[in-house]
């Protein structure tokens, strides 16, 4: 089962830890989560914000596929992705991506595998907003790019 939420509200990753559990009570012997912040991308200048755009159930649904094809190719039992959008001040959370299994190995690498590619493979767009004012749409790294092909090789 997987469950998948765009918002813009906050979140309680307590409470999405304690949900996957819950989801996956009694089969799970490894629960691994990661969350990812606002952080300073520009270089020599400082972010403000960062604003993220989706394109709404495209979106969820690309997350969706994600998280199926992470079970098609690990023994995991659960996974729980949620991505905010809208405007996002430095060290706000975007993203908590949690995944349970059996094993902590499929689990390590499913939830790695699920965060590489949603940040390739699902529609989001992201304006950075430093504080002289400038702002400038995040191009995609090619880091990123690599490590898709990687998982998807």
């Amino acid at each position: 089962m997987s469950l998948v939420r765009i918002q813009t509200e906050d979140f309680d990753s307590g409470l999405l830890n304690q949900h996957l559990r819950q989801l996956s009570a009694g089969r799970a012997g490894a629960q691994v989560s990661f969350i990812g912040y606002v952080r300073d991308h520009a270089e020599h200048m400082q972010t403000a914000s960062l604003y993220l755009e989706h394109y709404p159930g495209m979106c969820e649904r690309e997350i969706h596929a994600l998280c199926a094809h992470a079970k098609q190719r690990w023994d995991i039992l659960d996974t729980v992705v949620v991505h905010r959008v809208g405007e996002l001040q430095l060290t706000d959370q975007i993203v908590y991506v949690g995944v349970s299994s059996a094993h902590r190995s499929a689990a390590f690498h499913a939830c790695e595998f699920i965060m590489d590619t949603l940040k390739t493979q699902a529609p989001f767009w992201k304006r950075e907003t430093l504080k002289d004012g400038q702002q400038f749409w995040v191009e995609q790294r090619d880091s990123d790019a690599e490590k898709t092909a990687y998982w998807l090789a």
